[in-house]
């Protein structure tokens, strides 16, 4: 069992910035896939980005390319999303999930998640 963390969130204007992290709570024996999701008030989970075992694959949904980067650092077990030019629609609850097993896809299905954490808040003003 991993136990994630999340923080970083917050309130900022648009056009601002911020990065969130993740922090798992053990080093595993094989790093997994990590990925960000979040979850708008009353919509569903969806995906933001996924990063490979050893961060050198990454994968993001259309809608945050080129504002969002996820990476990470395995020596502290920390997996960090830094969001640029931000939008009020990105406003949601942002989850950190982690992907056990041997499958290296960078899968953007919150059910091919295993591990999540309790969400960060970000909210964005106009």
């Amino acid at each position: 069992q991993v136990q994630l963390v999340e923080s970083g969130g917050g309130l900022v204007q648009a056009g601002g910035s911020l990065r969130l992290s993740c922090a798992a709570s053990r080093r595993t024996s094989s790093p997994y896939v990590m990925g960000w999701f979040r979850q708008p008030p009353g919509k569903e989970r969806g995906f933001v980005a996924a990063i490979s075992k050893f961060g050198g694959s990454t994968n993001y949904a259309d809608s945050v390319k080129g504002r969002f980067t996820i990476s990470r650092d395995n020596a502290k077990n920390t997996v960090y999303l830094q969001m640029n030019s931000l939008k009020p629609e990105d406003t949601a609850l942002y989850f950190c999930a982690a992907r056990p097993g041997g499958d290296s896809a960078l899968s953007s299905r919150t059910d091919d998640y295993d591990y999540w954490g309790q969400g960060t808040q970000v909210t964005v003003s106009s």
